[in-house]
C-alpha cells in the first residue's frame, strides 16, 4: 500500500507496488495476502451475545432491585427474593431479545459490500472474490460496476464515477489518469477510484493501491472507535429514576422504623427524650426491634417499583416493533424513547430528502415556451404539458428530433422489475433520466426498429459531449448531448417552430437566459443537438463534433420525496429544527430546502444557507450563531458534518443525524440518534447508526419521532401509575403505624400488589397508542426527568383517596383482636387493589378525559384489568392462597361494595383535569 497515489506518475506507482498491466502471479497474490490479509472491513455492528445479555444488568434500577433482593434474602423473605430475581430475568430477556432482532434486521440489509471484481492476474482477465483483492493487483472496470478497493487509474476511457457514498456528491465525476497536485483534497483526486463507490460511465484499468481497513471508507470507520457516546437520553433518564426510588425507598423505610419504634416506646410507657433515645431503644425487647425493622423492610418493598425494570423493557419493546412496522428498525433499545425528545434534526439530501433519482421536468425549444414534464424517478410514465395542457408529441416534430436524441444518444438501461412493478437504472443517472424522457413520448428504441445505432462516443470529460451515429431509413444522424455552453459552441445552427436556421445573437442570448434560469433553480441542463451526415463515418471523434443544429435543452432534477414537505411541516409543528447537510452544491441545497419547506418566507433576505468553506472563515461566535440561525449547509465534509453535530449538542439540543454514505458516519455516530439509509446507505453509516430506515423516506422519521414521544408517554404514565401505588401503600403503613394499628397489609401481600396486580396493568398500559396530539407540542427536554413536580398534585390526590378508602375498610374489620386482623388485611387489601385498576384509567392519560379516549379503546389494558380482577379473588376467595397470603374470605356483597368504592380514585382523577384544563384554558 502506498500514500499520495494520486500524486503520482503511473509508472512509479507501479514501480512502488512492483506490478505492472499483466497484472501479479497468483503466487505473489498469495503472499500479499499474508501480508495485508483479507479486503474486507470488519462488521463493527455484530455484538457479541454475551455482551448483549451483560448490558441488560446495566442499569441503576436493576442494582437498586437487586439490593433489596440482598436485604430480602437476609430478612427471610426468601420469597421476595424469588419474585425480585425472576422480575430482573423477565426484563433481560425482554432487552437482549429485542436487541438480538433488531441486530438480525439490520444485517439482513446490508448488501453494500460488492462479491466480485474483475482482475488481471498471470496476464489473463479473471473475476474474484472481492475480499481476495490485494495491492499491486490490475482491476478492470466497466460501465456499473461497483468499485472494490481504493485503486490509481493506469488507464482511462470516458470513464465517471459516482462517489455520493463517499464524498455526497450526487453528480457523475468524471476520471483520468494524468497526476495531481499533493495538496488535492480525497474528494477532487480525479485520477483515484474509492471502495464503495461505482462506475457510471466509460472504461478503465486501475491498480489497487489500498485495501481493507486502509481504504479511505476503511478509516473512516476505524476512527469511528475514537469517537466516544456516553450513555443515551432514556439510560440518563432511567438512572435518575432509579436514584428517586431509592430515596423514597430509603425514607420511607426510615420514617416507618422510627415511628414504630417511638410507638412501641410510647405503649412501653418511656417518656420521650432525645438524649435518651438510643438507650432507650436498646432496652426495647429483641421481639419489638424485629417488629419495626420487619416494619421497615414491609416499607422499603412498597417504595420500590420492583416490576418497573420490565415495564419499561416491554415499553420500549412495543415502541421498537410499531416503529419496524413502519420501516424504522431500532439498533440500540433506549433510542426508541430519546427520538421523542429530539429537538434537532440534522439530515442529508441525497435519497432522504429527495428520491436519488433524475427527473427531465421542462424540455425548451427555441420559440416555444417550454414543456412540462410529469412523472417522477425511473418509471417511463408521464405525460408532456404545454400551457397546462396535454401535448401530443406527433404536433411537434422539433419535440418529435429531441427525444430521439435523448433514446440514441444514450447507453443508460431501465430495468423493471415486475414482480414489485418497480423500476430501477443501470448506467448514469443523467442518460438514464433522458432515457425516461424519451419513453413517455413513446421514443424507446425497441419500438423504433428502424432506427440503427452504428457508432458511440461516450460521455468525453475534455468536450464536455456524448455522441452517437445513427441511420434511419437510408439518412445518417450524428446525435450529441451535453454542457449547454459547450454545445452552443459547437452549433451554427438552430431548431424552430418554422424548421431550421442560421443561429444569430438572438437566439444564443434567449437560449443562454434560459439555461441560467433553469439553472438557479438547481436544474442540471442538457442541451441537446444534432448534424445530418451524407457518410457515415467509421468512427465518432471528438474533434468532429461541431457544426450542430441545436435542438433544445432539457432539465432534470433530484426531485423531493412526495411526503417530505409535509413531513418538515409537521416537525416544525412539533418544535423540531429540520437542518440539511449536505455535500452538493449549494444553490441545489438552496433549491431543494425551498421545495420542502426547510426554507420559508420567515427566513427573508437573510443568508439561507453556509458552504463549508464559509464557515471555515467565521470566528467562533459567527459559527455558532450560523449554525442555530440557518438551516442548510453545503459542500459539507464528514469532519464538518461532525463539528457542526457536537456544537449543536453543546447548545443543549437533543439531535437526530440521518445519512446514508460513509461520509456520515462520524456525525452519525456522536449523534443522540442516528438515523441511517438501509436501502441507499452503506454499511459503514449502518453500523453507526442506532435507527435503520428500511424505507428510507425522510417522513419515516418522523413517524419514529411520534412513536417516541408515545414511548415517553407511555413511560412517564406507567411511571406515575406506580409511584401513585407506592405512594398510596406507603402513606397507609405510616398512618396505621402512628395510629397505633397492625400493618394494614405484608411485605408478601404488598410484593403481589406491585407485581402482580401492578404489573398486568402496567405491562397493558405500555400498549397505549397515543391521542393524536403527540407532535402539537414542543419536544420534551433533554434534561427533564420521567418523574417531576407536575404530577405531585394528582399523585398525592390520589395517594391519599387510596390510602383513606383503605384504612378505612380495615378498620370497619378489624376490632383489635387477632382474629379479625385476616379479615382486616383482605378488605385493605381489596381496596387498594381495586383503586390501583381504576387509577389505570387516570393514567392513560394526564390531560385527556378517559371518557373522551374511550374506555373501551385499548383492548389490551381492559383485557389485563380482567385477568386482573380474577387473580384478586382467586388469592382472597381460594382457601391455599388464603393460606400464603394470610388472608380470610370477604362475602361476596362487601367485596363488590369495595369495589365500588374504589372508583372514587377515577372520579377524583377525572375532576383533577377536569379543573386543570378549564385552568390552562
Amino acid at each position: 500500500m502506498i500514500d499520495q497515489a494520486y500524486s503520482q506518475p503511473v509508472e512509479k506507482v507501479l514501480h512502488d507496488l512492483q506490478t505492472d498491466k499483466y497484472g501479479l502471479s497468483q503466487e505473489e497474490v498469495t503472499l500479499r495476502q499474508q501480508q495485508y490479509g483479507t479486503n474486507i472491513i470488519p462488521d463493527g455492528s455484530t455484538i457479541h451475545w454475551s455482551v448483549m445479555l451483560f448490558r441488560q444488568f446495566n442499569n441503576l434500577l436493576v442494582w437498586v432491585l437487586l439490593g433489596a433482593a440482598l436485604i430480602s434474602w437476609f430478612t427471610g423473605h426468601l420469597m421476595d427474593v424469588v419474585v425480585i430475581v425472576v422480575v430482573v430475568l423477565v426484563n433481560t430477556c425482554i432487552g437482549f431479545f429485542q436487541e438480538l432482532k433488531a441486530q438480525q434486521a439490520v444485517s439482513s440489509l446490508k448488501s453494500m459490500l460488492v462479491a466480485k471484481a474483475k482482475v488481471i492476474r498471470d496476464g489473463q482477465k479473471q473475476m474474484i472474490a472481492a475480499p481476495e483483492l490485494v495491492p499491486g493487483d490490475i482491476l478492470v472496470l466497466e460501465e456499473g460496476d461497483h468499485i472494490p478497493a481504493d485503486a490509481r487509474l493506469i488507464e482511462s476511457k470516458h470513464m465517471r464515477a459516482i462517489e455520493a457514498p463517499l464524498t455526497g456528491e450526487s453528480v457523475p465525476v468524471p476520471k483520468h489518469a494524468e497526476s495531481m497536485p499533493s495538496d488535492t483534497p480525497l474528494a477532487d483526486q480525479s485520477n483515484m477510484v474509492r471502495k464503495g463507490t461505482f462506475i457510471a460511465g466509460g472504461f478503465a484499468l486501475a491498480v489497487v493501491t489500498a485495501t481493507g481497513m486502509k481504504t479511505a471508507i476503511g478509516q473512516i470507520a476505524s476512527s469511528l472507535n475514537t469517537i466516544k457516546i456516553g450513555k443515551t437520553n432514556f439510560q440518563k433518564k432511567t438512572d435518575v429514576l432509579a436514584r428517586q426510588m431509592a430515596i423514597i425507598a430509603i425514607i420511607s423505610a426510615t420514617i416507618l422504623m422510627v415511628v414504630s419504634l417511638f410507638q412501641q416506646l410510647k405503649a412501653a410507657g418511656v417518656s420521650l427524650q432525645l438524649n435518651r433515645v438510643l438507650s432507650d431503644i436498646s432496652a426495647l425487647p429483641t421481639e419489638a426491634l424485629r417488629e419495626a425493622f420487619l416494619i421497615s423492610i414491609a416499607a422499603l418493598v412498597s417504595s420500590i417499583p420492583e416490576g418497573l425494570p420490565a415495564v419499561l423493557s416491554i415499553v420500549l419493546a412495543i415502541g421498537a416493533n410499531r416503529m419496524a412496522s413502519k420501516n424504522a428498525i431500532i439498533r440500540e433499545f433506549t433510542a426508541t424513547e430519546t427520538l421523542g425528545a429530539v429537538t434537532t434534526i440534522i439530515t442529508d439530501k441525497t435519497g432522504t430528502l429527495t428520491q436519488n433519482t433524475l427527473t427531465v421536468e421542462k424540455v425548451a425549444i427555441w420559440g416555444y415556451s417550454h414543456w412540462d414534464v410529469t412523472g417522477e424517478g425511473w418509471s417511463p410514465i408521464g405525460q408532456f404539458l404545454y400551457d397546462q395542457k396535454v401535448s401530443d408529441i406527433r404536433q411537434y416534430p422539433p419535440l418529435y428530433q429531441v427525444l430521439k436524441i435523448c433514446a440514441f444518444c444514450n447507453n443508460a438501461t431501465i430495468r423493471h422489475d415486475q414482480q414489485q412493478d418497480s423500476y430501477s437504472l443501470v448506467g448514469d443517472p443523467t442518460e438514464g433520466a433522458l432515457l425516461v424522457l424519451a419513453a413517455k413520448g413513446k421514443m424507446q428504441p425497441s419500438l423504433l426498429p428502424h432506427i440503427v445505432r452504428h457508432e458511440d462516443m461516450p460521455f468525453n470529460s475534455d468536450i464536455k459531449m456524448r455522441a452517437s451515429l445513427l441511420q434511419e431509413m437510408d439518412q445518417h444522424q450524428l446525435l450529441v448531448a451535453g454542457a449547454p455552453e459547450k454545445v452552443l459552441d459547437k452549433s451554427t445552427h438552430i431548431m424552430t417552430p418554422n424548421g431550421v436556421v442560421p443561429m444569430t445573437d438572438v437566439h444564443i442570448s434567449d437560449m443562454r437566459e434560459r439555461i441560467e434560469q433553469w439553472s438557479s433553480n438547481a436544474m442540471r441542463v442538457i442541451a441537446l443537438a444534432y448534424k445530418d451526415m451524407e457518410i457515415a463515418p467509421k468512427g465518432i471523434e471528438p474533434h468532429e463534433v461541431k457544426q450542430l443544429v441545436f435542438a433544445g435543452i432539457v432539465g432534470m432534477i433530484d426531485p423531493p420525496r412526495p411526503d417530505v414537505k409535509e413531513a418538515i411541516m409537521t416537525c416544525k409543528k412539533a418544535g423540531i429544527r429540520v437542518i440539511m447537510a449536505t455535500g452538493d452544491h449549494i444553490n441545489t441545497a438552496i433549491a431543494i430546502a425551498k421545495a420542502t419547506g426547510i426554507l420559508d418566507d420567515q427566513h427573508g433576505n437573510d443568508t439561507p444557507a453556509y458552504t463549508e468553506k464559509q464557515l471555515l472563515e467565521m470566528d467562533e461566535p459567527d459559527f455558532e450563531n450560523a449554525i442555530m440561525e440557518t438551516p442548510v449547509f453545503a459542500r459539507l465534509s464528514p469532519q464538518m458534518k461532525l463539528k457542526i453535530a457536537e456544537k449543536l449538542q453543546e447548545k443543549g439540543e437533543l439531535i437526530a443525524m440521518t445519512g446514508d454514505g460513509v461520509n456520515d458516519a462520524p456525525a452519525l455516530k456522536k449523534a443522540d440518534v442516528g438515523v441511517a439509509m438501509g436501502i441507499m446507505g452503506t454499511d459503514v453509516a449502518r453500523d453507526a447508526a442506532n435507527v435503520v430506515l428500511s424505507d428510507d423516506r425522510f417522513s419515516t422519521i418522523v413517524s419514529a419521532v411520534e412513536q417516541g414521544r408515545i414511548v415517553f408517554n407511555n413511560t412517564r404514565y406507567t411511571s406515575f401509575f406506580l409511584l401513585t401505588t407506592n405512594f398510596a401503600e406507603i402513606a397507609t403503613l405510616l398512618s396505621a403505624v402512628a395510629l397505633g394499628m397492625p400493618l394494614p397489609l405484608t411485605a408478601t401481600q404488598i410484593l403481589w400488589l406491585n407485581l402482580v396486580t401492578d404489573g398486568a396493568c402496567t405491562s397493558t398500559m405500555a400498549t397505549e397508542q397515543g391521542h393524536g396530539d403527540e407532535l402539537l407540542s414542543k419536544p420534551v427536554k433533554p434534561n427533564e426527568s420521567i418523574l417531576n413536580a407536575s404530577i405531585l398534585p394528582l399523585l398525592i390526590m390520589n395517594a391519599l383517596v387510596m390510602s383513606i378508602l383503605a384504612l378505612g375498610s380495615f378498620n370497619f374489620y378489624y376490632d383489635g383482636t387477632p382474629d379479625t386482623l385476616p379479615h382486616a388485611r383482605s378488605a385493605a387489601f381489596i381496596v387498594m387493589a381495586f383503586c390501583q385498576l381504576f387509577n389505570v384509567f387516570n393514567m392513560r392519560s394526564l390531560t385527556m378525559s378517559i371518557f373522551k379516549i374511550g374506555l373501551f379503546s385499548n383492548t389490551y389494558i381492559n383485557l389485563g384489568l380482567f385477568v386482573s380482577v380474577c387473580l384478586q379473588i382467586m388469592i382472597i376467595e381460594v382457601p391455599f392462597f388464603q393460606t400464603i397470603f394470610g388472608f380470610a374470605p370477604i362475602p361476596m356483597t362487601d367485596f363488590v361494595i369495595m369495589a365500588c368504592l374504589s372508583s372514587i380514585t377515577l372520579w377524583a382523577g377525572e375532576c383533577y383535569k377536569l379543573i386543570k384544563n378549564k385552568r390552562l384554558r
